[in-house]
């Protein structure tokens, strides 16, 4: 099963401030931005390209919090996996889009592919970092926003080996937004 990743990061490489927070992503984009710039970047292509996605239970937690409607809900029918050991429900405000899995991440690919699933969106510091770990991310696409937070939560964690990123692509949008691309050796 492909695993990829599609995520922002401050210019310094945190994906949020040390509570938790992610306003910053937020923040008033360049008013001198080109209208004809992809506004979101890649998003909608990149999700329309997965077939399901993991996160971890901080990545769950954050998106509950900020109690989406159904217009609001940016993942449309994608079927969603959050991982946690000690949670057994999700939220009540993301009962029917977004499921448990409580056991290691091979069993729940292997049980993805099983029932057809090709490609999994993988979002999350610490689930992006474990699926390094296990050697299961294929290719990963990291917007850099034009801030620096100074600390926060840090995109990647520890690390078990080196990790080659090759056939790298970069993309400078008006609104000064830099999109890295990589593939995983």
């Amino acid at each position: 099963m492909k695993c990829s990743v599609f995520i922002a990061t401050s210019a310094d490489g945190y994906i949020a401030t040390n509570d938790g927070d992610i306003d910053w992503l937020q923040q008033p984009v360049n008013l001198q931005t080109d209208k004809k710039d992809k506004l979101d970047m890649g998003f909608s292509s990149y999700i329309n390209s997965v077939d399901c996605m993991i996160m971890g239970r901080n990545s769950m937690e954050k998106i509950a919090s900020f109690n989406l409607n159904e217009e609001q809900w940016f993942y449309g029918d994608l079927e969603i996996f959050a991982l946690s050991n000690s949670l057994n429900e999700v939220p009540d405000n993301l009962r029917g889009k977004v499921k448990i899995h409580q056991g290691d991440i091979p069993s729940l690919l292997s049980t993805l592919e099983a029932r057809g699933f090709q490609h999994a969106y993988i979002d999350g510091g610490k689930t992006i970092t474990s699926f390094l770990n296990l050697g299961l991310i294929n290719e990963m696409t990291i917007t850099l926003v034009p801030i620096i937070l100074g600390e926060g939560i840090r995109l990647f964690g520890k690390t078990n080996q080196y990790i080659r990123l090759v056939k790298s692509q970069a993309e400078a949008y008006t609104n000064d937004f830099i999109q890295v691309k990589y593939n995983i050796e």
